[in-house]
């Protein structure tokens, strides 16, 4: 048990007065979020949280347990300073796992980069489309994206991603090119097996939220599959514009409904402790947050000159 973990959680839903803010701050589900906090009521022994339809708030023993956790994690924090602070220079190993498509795209080639920069660094990257326990794999940084489940750590986000729905042309042409969100009832969704859906989008334009219905057609577990059935012309499927903007800009791929807003997609890094300034964790989760920053700008850049 990750008792650290659960002290933070704690702390964080007493802050913010409410599971579902504790959950978005932490990066997990809501229901992750309930569990950790019932695992520490029943460690302690004590009910910590007053639960209600208006937020959560701390009992007389989760008000004492609120007050210790608070210190704790600031010696935890002081405790991490100064002993990442006895390596002046970034060296040693840190192990990285990245989903394949952002591993090879944007993650992938920042660690060549950051290797070259730093020759006492080593660096063990892997690339697999799974969820990870950075815990107990060993896991110095993963990277993901969406909702994330139980990884075992500290989940933080570095970025929102721009999403668009997109298709080949030849696809739209044999099946038609939707002109309102129930049009894509038509169309077969091609969907990773990490993401999920409730059988629907929401999707925004003029400030209005639609929903947006999907039928899944096509399930895949690699990023590299599902790109290849969409150019193949199985269906149609979502990700970063700016992962796919040289294709959108070739031809190869044709946006649906461009004229609404598809749901961002956000970018978590989850470490095994909590971040440490100067640390080498937060020198590639800096590098990474740069990287993604400079491509959504380009994205922009390249969007504008076409118009």
């Amino acid at each position: 048990m990750d008792r650290l973990g659960l002290y933070e959680t704690f702390l964080v839903a007493v802050n913010e007065g409410s599971l579902s803010a504790a959950a978005q701050q932490q990066g997990i589900s809501q229901s992750a979020v309930s569990q950790q906090i019932r695992q520490l009521e029943t460690y302690l022994g004590q009910q910590l949280l007053h639960r209600s339809s208006q937020g959560v708030s701390a009992t007389r023993a989760g008000g004492l347990v609120h007050s210790h956790v608070q210190k704790l994690l600031e010696r935890h924090d002081l405790m991490r300073a100064e002993v990442e602070a006895l390596e002046k220079d970034v060296s040693g190993t840190i192990r990285v796992n990245v989903g394949n498509f952002l591993g090879r795209m944007v993650f992938g080639p920042v660690l060549i980069e950051l290797g070259k920069a730093h020759p006492d660094l080593d660096i063990v990257l892997r690339l697999e489309d799974r969820l990870v326990d950075v815990v107990r794999e060993g896991y110095d940084l993963a990277i993901r994206t969406g909702r994330l489940g139980d990884t075992g750590g500290y989940g933080r986000k570095i970025a929102s991603l721009e999403t668009v729905f997109f298709a080949s042309p030849e696809y739209l042409d044999a099946h038609g090119r939707p002109e309102k969100p129930e049009d894509l009832l038509r169309l077969k969704f091609i969907l990773h097996n990490e993401d999920k859906t409730l059988g629907y989008f929401p999707i925004r334009k003029d400030g209005v939220e639609f929903q947006a219905p999907v039928r899944v057609g096509f399930t895949a577990d690699d990023a590299d599959i599902i790109l290849n059935a969409v150019q193949k012309g199985a269906g149609y499927t979502r990700a970063a514009r700016m992962l796919i903007e040289e294709e959108l800009n070739s031809g190869v791929y044709e946006t649906i409904l461009p004229e609404y807003t598809a749901p961002s997609k956000d970018v978590f890094a989850i470490s095994p402790t909590r971040l440490v300034r100067g640390s080498k964790v937060e020198l590639v989760i800096n590098a990474f947050v740069e990287k993604l920053e400079e491509m959504r700008r380009q994205s922009l850049i390249t969007r504008s000159a076409a118009e």
